[in-house]
């Protein structure tokens, strides 16, 4: 959805790199270009015109002139203002201290809201909730039926005693399904309401009687953000009727240019809670404002991207791949294990747009065939568990079963099984602390390039004692010890007193010093 709103401020900050000092004329261009930005992704004048003040006054300060670097600082001051515009901090939902937590959504007809109900509902079924939906939009033509079906997708009971289709009164819905949320001790009360083609005056009065009926704890206004400069005209009118706590953006993964999800924050000074982000009953999540300025500014979203793995990726199941990686055995039938795990990710696509800079690749992520990793299982699942097992044992006449068998060429299948096994040693060097090939390792790490490299020459020196290398011959190596012995006892006596016949260790362990302490006593 930011796509252009994105490259228009990547490409603005790229004629700041390499400036030891900014000038006026460079601050006053890079404001236009950000104003222009902003003003084609339809974000609305008084946000722009707010957003760009600020970032001109904070380029002029102290910050950006006595900085290292005056191009990254601005990317830093626009960074902070989009998290300001878009709401600061993350917007929690209240509970209710007794009796079930009520959730009303308001909004136009055609925004979403019944959908999204459902994905409220199975968020909050992960977070230990039992919620239950409450069918109120009485008029639209089998909203009800919807709402049923979406429930029982995401397994959540919905309350609906009337059929629906313009006949039926919500309000009293409404007041009977807090008495059955508590007979039912479901805890989450979620109030799917109707919506018009446009804001009316009925529309207005039921959803107030709805809201006095089961006097909410939160009114969430949904919104869908490809509507442009209505979203606010609307948002504003329900605030003005009904009010609510917090908004809610549909269809973030749309292609309009979004600038509904910049201005609505600093418009109706309600925020932001959630957004919906495609068609999954899983698309959907809390809204970070601060992560999406990342996104925007094509850093990256690598947070959202570690919870959903974390949400999605078996613990045990990688315990065991990255115990087989260290031992060397890992094998094909791993690799297909780990490819399914990250297919519950979502698509490869979404994955990589959390990728900082992968916005410069853009077009390459559009064009990137989904069905190519249902392919490489195809060949895989091919194979014999044998051949899974010791990919090395695939010769020319197996390969071209395997690609027979797969409906794949030849070339596909030496493809994969070069890959493979260049990730392999790759991961594995990674798993042992070696770091990338071709790379030093990570500090502290162990394994072979971690930490500090051991040469040759060193363990050859470790080997000998006193750092000396100790001869073949062994008359020659008998009166080298003898020599050496009889120059420690010509030295110095221990500083400490301490004479050869002390326990060292116990020494160390009376005075309450670290074991390891015994060897500077000695």
């Amino acid at each position: 959805m930011f796509a252009t709103l994105s490259d228009r401020l990547t490409a603005t900050f790229k004629n700041l790199r390499g400036k030891g000092r900014l000038s006026e004329a460079d601050i006053d261009a890079t404001a236009r270009e950000i104003r222009i930005a902003l003003l084609e992704a339809d974000v609305a004048l008084p946000v722009v015109k707010d957003f760009v003040a600020a970032v001109k006054e904070r380029a002029r300060g102290v910050e950006v002139s006595g900085a290292l670097n005056p191009a990254q600082q601005v990317v830093k001051i626009v960074n902070e203002e989009l998290v300001t515009v878009l709401g600061g901090e993350t917007r929690r939902l209240r509970y209710a201290k007794t009796g079930p937590t009520v959730i009303m959504l308001a909004g136009l007809q055609g925004a979403g809201k019944t959908t999204l109900a459902a994905k409220l509902a199975l968020w909050l079924k992960e977070q230990g909730k039992t919620p239950m939906l409450v069918a109120c939009d009485l008029q639209r033509p089998n909203a009800v039926q919807q709402l049923q079906v979406n429930g029982e997708k995401v397994g959540v009971p919905v309350f609906a005693p009337e059929a629906g289709n313009g006949a039926g009164d919500p309000v009293a819905v409404a007041r009977a399904s807090i008495e059955e949320a508590k007979r039912k001790l479901h805890d989450v009360v979620i109030v799917d309401t109707a919506g018009r083609l446009g804001v009316d005056t009925e529309m207005m009065s039921q959803a107030i009687g709805i809201r006095d009926a089961v006097q909410p704890d939160e009114v969430l206004f949904v919104v869908d953000a490809m509507i442009g400069q209505d979203a606010l005209t609307t948002a504003q009118a329900f605030l003005d009727g009904v009010g609510y706590d917090g908004v809610v953006l549909t269809k973030l993964d749309g292609d309009a240019r979004g600038g509904a999800a910049l201005s609505i924050r600093q418009v109706t000074g309600r925020p932001v809670m959630f957004a919906s982000t495609g068609e999954k009953m899983t698309d959907f999540d809390v809204f970070h404002p601060d992560r999406m300025a990342s996104r925007i500014l094509d850093m990256g979203d690598v947070l959202t991207l570690i919870e959903q793995a974390e949400k999605a990726f078996d613990q045990d199941e990688a315990m065991r791949a990255a115990e087989k990686l260290t031992g060397g055995d890992f094998t094909l039938d791993d690799f297909l294990a780990q490819m399914q795990q990250l297919k519950k990710l979502g698509s490869m696509t979404s994955i990589l747009k959390m990728l900082p800079g992968m916005g410069q690749i853009r077009d390459q992520l559009e064009n990137f065939d989904e069905r190519e990793i249902d392919r490489v299982e195809a060949i895989i699942r091919s194979m014999t568990p044998a051949e899974r097992a010791n990919p090395k044992m695939i010769d020319g006449s197996r390969r071209a079963r395997i690609a027979k068998g797969s409906g794949r060429a030849v070339s596909d299948v030496n493809g994969l099984v070069d890959r493979f096994f260049e990730a392999r040693k790759m991961m594995m060097q990674m798993a042992r602390g070696g770091g990338m090939p071709g790379m030093p390792g990570i500090p502290g790490m162990g394994g072979p390039g971690g930490g500090k490299r051991v040469t040759q020459k060193q363990k050859q020196k470790a080997k000998s004692k006193g750092g000396q290398r100790r001869s073949g011959n062994p008359a020659k190596a008998a009166q080298e010890a003898a020599a050496a012995k009889e120059k420690a006892d010509q030295a110095t006596p221990n500083p400490f007193g301490i004479g050869e016949d002390v326990d060292y260790e116990a020494a160390a362990e009376n005075l309450q010093l670290p074991k390891d302490f015994s060897k500077f006593l000695k």
